[in-house]
């Protein structure tokens, strides 16, 4: 990575994780991730053939925050077709608010639904994809037999959930994901023949072999073993993913489509529509009044998801059009003033960060494009792994509503839980143009908006504005920022106004991480850049 000397202080850019490529283009959250898309790519494959392989390289070499235990969604273009591929995961038939304390929501076996991510890539592969089934799979195999170094990212990861846990850390997951109940060295080589048997199987039979058979068998026995409520039923019924119509609007001329609910492009969508009633100029700048109106949109947008829950699944008559209606937004942002807005509800203070996901995107040259984001939802999921099989449960239980049985995310049998994704693709004339997204749970939102102003307004490389420093408001005014990478005047100036400032390290974890493909408009071929904040890489075939 290379150092660049901005605004008096030595901060790193993208150079060392950004690529050029002719024939197509992956960006994912690990290395190994990235050329088992790009080995597609190179083998003739399309855009879904590379983001499945990509997808399943992740569920091995970042299992903190993603695997076959986990869901899936995205947003595809394929042959001229954009679609949403609602991949969530489904409470399990045995689950009941009457059954669930909240500590068993967070760890062990009462905290994970049924997972979706094999299902998801299942079915897009076979709707979508060109090459064999067994070849997409081959890179996880691979990856998971002969095993990867372990990164200082996720040793740090897994020091953190050691000290942050109260009782025995990653529980039963220790076995598969610590070294005798320590954090792995950094650089050690980290091998998972389980999960390798389950993919290979996987290869070999087909995706549904994870839902029937001996891999459900096993899976079912580890739930009863330890009091977990998915069963063999649940898994029989197999989530197979919803095509779905995506949401979609206009900003400065390009149109930005993304996930409808049970995802949160909603949220993306109204901060960009509001951010549109401004001048460029202004919102492309680095000025404390541009930070404060960015502040005051993040937690104007939130709170209007949070008031406007909406579920297609429940309600399906029901068309949630005023959120992102214009006059709306337009309404919204003119009641942002000078000053911060007192009359939000506060909210209890920031808690310990531990959400994660990972998102990657592809595009290839047939005009093919794919944003996915995948989850386990919390570091390490439920702590809990699938005895004999190697993968971490997820923990998506803590996504439904216990309190309102009318809240359309109420946990009931078969609900899908509430998400905070938005996987993006930005169209220029009608072609993909731009293909990004990012994990960090309430963050997503904010993270995404801020790039894509970076790019769009103030007119930066998508490898500078990797780096642009960033922060996160929630909508009780409480402010994250990578602190030391702002200008002074601007926190003086968000602290006069009454924010609460939570300082975070300089291109924290905390504040996402950005995987972004971009079609060239000079010259021909791709640009990618994967975000500092992790360990990724962007790549295309050679």
């Amino acid at each position: 990575m290379r150092i660049r000397r901005v605004e008096g202080a030595f901060e790193p850019t993208a150079d060392g994780k950004s690529a050029v490529a002719e024939r197509g283009m992956v960006a994912s959250a690990f290395p190994l991730a990235t050329a088992a898309g790009v080995e597609m790519l190179a083998q003739g494959g399309n855009a879904i053939d590379a983001a499945c392989a990509t997808g399943f390289a992740l569920a091995v070499c970042e299992p903190q925050a993603s695997g076959v235990g986990g869901q899936s969604v995205g947003v595809v273009h394929f042959e001229g077709r954009t679609l949403a591929i609602d991949g969530s995961s489904r409470a399990p038939s045995f689950a009941h608010r009457s059954l669930i304390k909240l500590r068993e929501r967070r760890i062990g076996y009462r905290a994970t639904t049924v997972p979706s991510t094999p299902a998801t890539y299942v079915w897009l592969h076979r709707h979508y994809g060109r090459l064999d089934w067994a070849t997409v799979l081959g890179p996880a195999v691979r990856i998971a037999k002969n095993g990867y170094a372990i990164t200082q990212l996720q040793h740090d990861l897994q020091m953190r959930e050691l000290a942050g846990c109260e009782e025995v850390p990653l529980r039963s997951g220790a076995r598969y994901f610590l070294k005798d109940g320590q954090a792995y060295p950094v650089g050690e080589c980290f091998r998972q023949p389980d999960l390798a048997a389950v993919l290979e199987l996987m290869g070999q039979r087909g995706g549904e072999a994870f839902y029937s058979g001996d891999i459900a068998a096993q899976i079912d026995a580890d739930m009863k073993a330890n009091d977990g409520f998915l069963r063999a039923d649940d898994l029989a019924l197999i989530p197979w993913p919803l095509e779905r119509k995506p949401v979609a609007r206009r900003y400065r001329g390009l149109r930005v489509v993304t996930m409808p609910p049970p995802a949160a492009g909603r949220t993306l969508l109204l901060v960009l529509m509001m951010l549109n009633y401004l001048t460029s100029r202004f919102v492309g700048a680095r000025t404390p009044d541009r930070y404060h109106f960015l502040a005051e949109t993040f937690r104007k947008a939130f709170l209007q998801r949070k008031d406007r829950p909406f579920d297609p699944n429940t309600y399906p008559q029901i068309q949630d059009k005023h959120m992102l209606s214009r006059r709306f937004a337009s309404e919204l942002a003119a009641t942002i003033a000078d000053s911060m807005d007192a009359e939000l509800p506060l909210e209890e203070p920031l808690g310990a960060d531990t959400s994660d996901t990972t998102h990657f995107s592809v595009m290839d040259v047939d005009g093919n494009a794919v944003a996915m984001t995948q989850s386990i939802e919390r570091v390490y999921g439920s702590k809990v792994a699938a005895d004999g099989l190697g993968f971490l449960y997820n923990n998506y239980m803590l996504a439904f509503e216990l309190e309102n049985p009318a809240h359309p995310y109420y946990l009931r049998p078969n609900a899908v839980p509430w998400s905070t994704a938005a996987p993006t693709i930005v169209f220029r004339e009608k072609q993909p143009w731009l293909v990004l997204g990012s994990p960090g749970s309430e963050r997503i939102f904010s993270t995404v908006s801020q790039f894509l102003t970076s790019v769009v307004d103030a007119s930066i490389p998508i490898g500078a504005a990797m780096v642009e420093p960033r922060f996160h408001c929630t909508v009780g005014g409480k402010i994250s920022l990578e602190q030391e990478r702002f200008d002074p005047e601007v926190v003086k100036h968000l602290e006069q106004l009454g924010y609460t400032l939570v300082p975070r390290e300089p291109f924290a974890f905390h504040h996402g991480c950005v995987q972004a493909v971009l079609r060239r408009q000079t010259g021909s071929g791709f640009q990618g850049v994967a975000d500092v904040r992790r360990d990724g890489t962007a790549a295309g075939p050679s």
